[in-house]
């Protein structure tokens, strides 16, 4: 017995130690179980799921500016073999996020609210700092991180995860939460790498008051991402004033780049907000403009639109919903490739019409294997599952619940799913997203003038406004200042 411990002892020392690597920033060494080729790996998976499930934002002019800002900012950082990607992802959210081997992501929300290079620098260089310092692979290091997508985390419950078909974990390494001592050392990182490539890094700290102001304006609804998740936006700003300071001093930098016109002008008709064109609800209804179909939402179910799918869940967890693309080139074929991958056995099943569309509807049960069943892991699963043929695509609709909760669910999973039809209100097809659109200002005046010679007039609004400009409604603009509306 003691020598079994003391072999013991001495494997796990070893494990111990050899789980040890140098960090690239400090020197130091610190507890990490993911090599550098398992983050390279982790990052070529993660990134066509990522990518997936938020769809990259179409501008040209976008993608080529961070990429190219990225690529100068990774070739001065502590990790600059690592092939670095930068993306601008299609979502409203105010965020950005990197995870590891070099793949940074910022959203066209985010994009929105800078109002120069320098406060996109300073974020830009903050989130390649989590890459540098190992930060990403050393919470999964720690936590292993929890798989399940961020859709499920919203709208569905656990034992529902499994139909939400999401990247389990490209988008789940969203959940990776830095503590203090990590966000402190980013903030570092992001005020040295742009200041090293010619950026003031004051910006940075300035960006941080607008978080803190968007945060106060949702009133702890919608809280932008990136604040919930890096902190105390306000105390922040102190210390990266400090730190911008001191780089400056140090790389005796005399000239530091803001270039406020020329970032307004590129956003210049940035998509602001939800894009109707990849469908909106209105009234409980889900519309799709490019795709033309329409169906009810049951009130109070929360809803998720991503590029693959749509998601709906009532408040209870008890049930969901899912409206997706199916495999196959017949009814016939996609029943049956749904069937199999979700491994359902028939209960009875039809051909039918849905408003005129071909249709096969199926109740079907989920099988469970017999550990399943030994562990009572998850009761029992039930499903009304309609494939509809429709605009050269065939749509998997299914409710979901499990099957002692079935017979109640199931009115409105009818209703939702039988409801589904053509839209044709071209009110609704011709429904234009809401645009970043730079105007010059004609005069000396206030910012609450300018915007109210731009019809803008609405007291929220103004403030919101406010907000996206980084200023306040008593602020001076002076005549040839650019600043930012909202407008179709």
């Amino acid at each position: 017995m003691k020598n079994i411990t003391f072999h013991s002892l001495l494997t796990a020392l070893f494990l111990l130690v050899s789980s040890c690597a140098k960090n690239p920033v400090t020197g130091k060494r610190d507890f990490m179980l993911m090599s550098t080729e398992q983050e390279i790996a982790m990052g070529q998976q993660s990134d066509p799921e990522i990518a997936g499930y938020f769809g990259i934002y179409e501008d040209k002019t976008l993608q080529q500016f961070i990429s190219e800002k990225g690529q100068q900012m990774a070739a001065i950082s502590h990790r600059k073999e690592l092939k670095y990607q930068f993306k601008v992802v299609d979502s409203p959210v105010v965020n950005a996020f990197a995870v590891p081997g070099g793949y940074v992501y910022f959203t066209r929300g985010i994009m929105a609210h800078f109002n120069n290079e320098a406060e996109f620098a300073g974020v830009l260089g903050h989130e390649i700092g989590h890459i540098t310092a190992r930060h990403s692979a050393k919470q999964y290091s720690k936590s292993m991180i929890a798989q399940l997508g961020l859709v499920v985390g919203m709208v569905v419950s656990p034992e529902f995860a499994q139909f939400a078909d999401v990247a389990q974990q490209g988008v789940g390494l969203l959940f990776l939460k830095f503590g203090r001592d990590a966000e402190r050392e980013s903030d570092k990182l992001g005020v040295e790498y742009s200041t090293t490539i010619g950026y003031d890094a004051q910006e940075m700290a300035d960006f941080f008051a607008t978080l803190d102001r968007i945060g106060k304006q949702s009133g702890g609804e919608e809280v932008p991402t990136f604040l919930s998740t890096h902190p105390d936006p306000m105390d922040r700003q102190d210390r990266v004033t400090k730190m911008a300071a001191d780089w400056k001093k140090k790389l005796n930098v005399t000239d530091a780049k803001v270039n406020r016109n020329s970032y307004l002008k590129m956003i210049d008709g940035l998509v602001y907000g939800e894009d109707p064109r990849q469908g909106f609800v209105e009234n409980h209804v889900f519309y799709h403009p490019v795709l033309k179909f329409q169906f009810p939402v049951p009130p109070a179910w929360a809803l998720q639109n991503t590029p693959q799918s749509v998601q709906m869940a009532d408040q209870s967890g008890k049930a969901m919903m899912l409206l997706s693309l199916a495999e196959g080139q017949s009814l016939e074929a996609a029943a049956q490739a749904l069937l199999q991958k979700y491994q359902f056995q028939p209960v009875e099943s039809k051909k039918e019409t849905v408003n005129g569309l071909p249709a096969i509807a199926i109740v079907a049960d989920q099988q469970q294997t017999e550990q399943q069943q030994q562990q009572r892991q998850q009761p029992p699963i039930r499903s009304l599952i309609y494939l509809i043929q429709y605009g050269g695509n065939i749509y998997s609709l299914m409710g979901v619940s499990a099957a002692s909760d079935f017979t109640t669910y199931f009115p409105q999973f009818n209703a939702t799913i039988t409801n589904f039809r053509e839209l044709t209100d071209p009110t609704k097809i011709n429904r234009k997203p809401d645009r970043i659109r730079i105007k010059e200002a004609k005069k000396n005046q206030t910012l609450a003038q300018a915007l109210q010679e731009n019809r803008v007039s609405d007291a929220k609004k103004m403030e919101e406004l406010a907000i996206l400009n980084g200023m306040q409604l008593t602020d001076q603009v002076e005549r040839g200042m650019l600043f930012k509306v909202i407008e179709k």
